[in-house]
């Protein structure tokens, strides 16, 4: 382990199990939706009706905005399945990790954390923010780094270099939006359908900005169960002769039945 996160993990470590109160308010700060993506849906909302001169652009980077974050988010979890394995802080029992109260130490197990999936979203969220108006962009990005990445720190989920990694990423493809020929391809048919019936397009943008970490969600979570080390639990579960107790199910999943097979 480098110096750079055993030195700053070690030093919110020693904060851990000392008060229920204030581990419960990390734990409830990292896991509060209202907190977290409904600040950042809020100054989205803003910034979609605001008056400006350039409300059709706004409107263009916020869409590719929304769009690009979701890419890159997919990016980061086939980054996590193909780069080498990387166990998280409590999960790492060379680091002596003290598990502050509340949090369940099999949070995420099977699951490489680098890069940070929570960096690389609302990173690249307030990047997006950011192109329309710098005083809210800076607000965004502190908000992605007190409230969303750094209880992710403090709770052993996530190493420093994870979230520096994912914010960098996450910045990087959200940049791409300011590429006017992509950005247009990217919003074309919902600006088409924002004006011909927003009574269809307001709908659906809600749900797809709803489901914007759920639904890549899922889909990381295809992908994660389609990953080589997966299938070959899967083959070797399935091969002649095993004699195991084991359970089918994909990395980090709750485990659907459990079969003990004798031959």
């Amino acid at each position: 382990m480098n110096k750079f996160d055993f030195t700053i993990i070690h030093f919110f470590n020693q904060f851990a199990q000392r008060s229920w109160l204030a581990d419960g308010l990390i734990s409830n700060l990292s896991e509060n939706q209202l907190l977290k993506g409904a600040f950042i849906m809020a100054i989205f909302w803003w910034a979609w009706y605001r008056e400006a001169p350039a409300k059709t652009r706004d409107r263009e980077f916020l869409l590719s905005g929304i769009i690009v974050s979701s890419a890159a988010l997919l990016i980061a979890r086939a980054l996590a399945l193909s780069l080498p394995f990387r166990e998280r802080p409590l999960q790492d029992p060379a680091l002596h990790f003290r598990v502050p109260f509340g949090v369940d130490q099999r949070t995420l197990l099977g699951w490489s954390c680098f890069p940070s999936d929570h960096a690389v979203l609302f990173f690249a969220l307030a990047t997006s923010i950011c192109f329309l108006s710098r005083k809210l962009g800076i607000i965004a990005y502190c908000h992605a780094f007190f409230i969303v990445c750094l209880p992710l720190i403090y709770q052993g989920i996530h190493f420093p270099t994870d979230i520096v990694a994912g914010a960098l990423l996450g910045i990087a493809i959200a940049h791409l939006s300011k590429i006017k020929g992509l950005r247009t391809v990217l919003t074309s048919l919902p600006m088409r359908s924002l004006e011909r019936s927003p009574a269809i397009f307001y709908p659906f943008f809600y749900l797809g900005w709803n489901r914007l970490r759920s639904g890549a969600g899922y889909l990381c979570f295809g992908l994660e169960c389609c990953s080589p080390p997966a299938l070959s639990r899967t083959a070797w579960f399935l091969s002649p002769g095993a004699q195991v107790r084991s359970f089918i199910s994909c990395p980090n999943a709750s485990p659907i039945c459990s079969i003990k097979t004798r031959t």
